[in-house]
């Protein structure tokens, strides 16, 4: 909060500085895409890489849905390192940044990538911060509060003997078109000192 201090509201040249708020940002919308399937329609038959060096590749015939998880994808091991099930905004930051995503930026769709890329990428991110920033102006403290949930929608206590996030979640993240917290996210805010 440096860069806005208590009160000022943030200009973009003030979002496009804040490196760790866009990071946060990048890493809530690869482990939580807010679309987490889509699909595509080839307009012509076309063949996909195989899934290993010396496989056979997949015919695709024309005109045929292609359903693909961007959730699934943005939590591989293979694609964002041993660490992917973890939240680490670093990782848009540090070594990791060079090692996995630039040498192939497909792996992270949130927003989907190269001609289909969705239009209105810019103005989420900037809508994104902008709330955040003042959300961090009011409130300085946050915490999960499961008592105000209704308890049908916490986590089943089953989901910590299961390898992987799913152990951790404290929420129950579900999805139709977009992911959403199943009943909700119920939270204690604790108002930040305006000094």
């Amino acid at each position: 909060m440096k860069k806005v201090g208590p009160t000022g509201a943030p200009t973009y040249d003030d979002i496009r500085d804040m490196k760790y708020l866009r990071a946060f940002i990048n890493e809530t919308l690869r482990l939580f895409p807010p679309v987490p399937f889509d699909s595509r329609r080839p307009k012509k038959a076309t063949l996909l890489a195989p899934a290993s060096p010396g496989g056979k590749p997949f015919y695709i015939p024309s005109d045929t849905g292609v359903l693909y998880s961007v959730l699934l994808m943005h939590r591989r091991t293979d694609l964002w390192g041993p660490d992917a099930m973890e939240f680490d905004p670093d990782r848009f930051l540090d070594d990791r940044l060079q090692k996995y995503f630039t040498p192939n930026p497909y792996i992270f769709v949130p927003f989907n990538a190269g001609p289909r890329i969705c239009l209105g990428q810019q103005f989420a991110y900037n809508e994104t911060s902008f709330m955040l920033i003042r959300l961090l102006q009011t409130f300085d403290e946050f915490e999960l509060d499961p008592s105000a949930q209704p308890p049908e929608t916490l986590p089943p206590a089953w989901w910590k003997d299961v390898p992987g996030r799913q152990s951790i979640e404290r929420c129950w993240p579900k999805a139709h078109l977009t992911t959403y917290a199943y009943g909700g996210m119920w939270l204690k805010l604790h108002e930040a000192s305006q000094e």
